[in-house]
This record gives structure tokens, sequence and C-alpha cells, in this order.
């Protein structure tokens, strides 16, 4: 099994780039963020590598990185999320965000990947909701906190003044994702109201 191919890179396409590993040419598929980063034609790089075995076929799947193999491993634990489409949703939506888009219950974001429609992702939502709930995706979204299981109900069953704040930023045009990051940075500064956490939540997206 191939865990890590490190060359020089042939030649790219629009899902692919063949990596020349001592003169032997490998098809490694990839994202467009891995595409974007792993260097020029004739370059030297490194690709960490997913090996899918299949009676027809072995294909190869790279990342520039151990956060977005690891992104790709759970999204791919879904029913109905293969290679392509998990490869496609890391496209748009990079390790660094799709946790919080998740968590954030973002539909929207994963539906702007390729072969993802909105019955699939509303069943990567609801399937890996606990799961990014529990992982740390503080990382690259400026400070937010590492989960945001706080961001629920209240005692009553009711919804909290953290989800109908979310809610009115999202009606007021920002993206689902960026209004539940912005709420959970207010809730450290502004007071237990849900105007005053509108107010300080759109301080921090217009920062």
């Amino acid at each position: 099994m191939i865990g890590k191919l490190s060359g020089i890179i042939d030649s790219f396409s629009p899902t692919h780039l063949i990596l020349d590993v001592g003169g032997v040419g490998y098809l490694v598929n990839a994202s467009q963020r891995t595409l974007g980063r792993i260097g020029q034609k004739g370059e030297p790089a490194s690709l960490l590598i997913e090996t899918a075995v299949r009676e027809d076929a072995i294909t190869l799947y790279g990342f520039a990185d151990a956060a977005e193999q690891s992104w790709f491993k759970l999204l791919t634990s879904v029913q109905g999320v293969g290679a392509k489409a998990g490869l496609a949703i890391l496209s748009v939506c990079p390790p660094e965000k799709v946790g919080l888009a998740i968590a954030a219950q973002d539909k929207a974001i994963l539906t702007q990947a390729d072969g993802v429609g909105p019955k699939l992702a509303t069943r990567i939502l609801t399937e890996l909701k606990d799961k990014a709930a529990n992982m740390d995706i503080s990382a690259g979204v400026g400070g937010a906190p590492a989960n945001f299981k706080d961001l629920g109900e209240s005692d009553e069953g009711q919804p909290s003044a953290d989800q109908d704040a979310v809610s009115a930023l999202v009606n007021l045009g920002y993206a689902r994702a960026d209004a539940f990051t912005a709420v959970s940075k207010a809730k450290g500064k502004a007071n237990d109201n849900l105007e005053d956490l509108i107010r300080v939540a759109l301080k921090e997206l217009s920062a």
C-alpha cells in the first residue's frame, strides 16, 4: 500500500497530476486545493497518498497535508460520498473550513461541490455533526472555539440566543458558517442578550 510519494511534477490536469518518481509516472487524483499548492511542473513535490484497490483498478488520491487527508477519509465514510465527491468538497471547502461548515450545518457550502446535491449534503451534515463538534476545528478560523456544542438549545429546549443570532445574520445575507464563527467569537465579548450578540457579531464580520 502506498502511503506517500515524492518526485518531480510531470504534468497537471484539472483533477489530477502525474508525479515522476524515479522514472515511473504515478497518476494521482487530488483536490483543487492540493493541485494549487503542490508546486509547478518540473518542481519536486511530496504527497500523502490514499490507495483505493478494486478488481479493475488501483487509484491513488493525493493530499498536500494530513488535515486534508483526514477530512477526505471522514467524508468518504458517509454512505454515498465517493472519492470524487470527497475531493470535490475539499476543493470548495478546504480542511480549515469544512469542520466549521459541518458544525454550523451549512448545507449551501457543501452543495457547491460537483456531485453533491441537497440530499447528500444533508446526510453528510447529519452523520458528521457529532464528529465535527468533537474535533479541533479552530485552526484557520481566527480563534473560533474548538467546538460548538455550546451553540445549541437552551435548557428549556428552545432555540438559544446564539441560534437566534446566527439565524438573524443568515437572514441578513451572511453565509451560515461565517455567521456561526462570528457569533462564537462574539459570545465572549457581548452581554447575554440577542441584540448585543448580533451587534458584536456584525463587528466581527466587518473586521
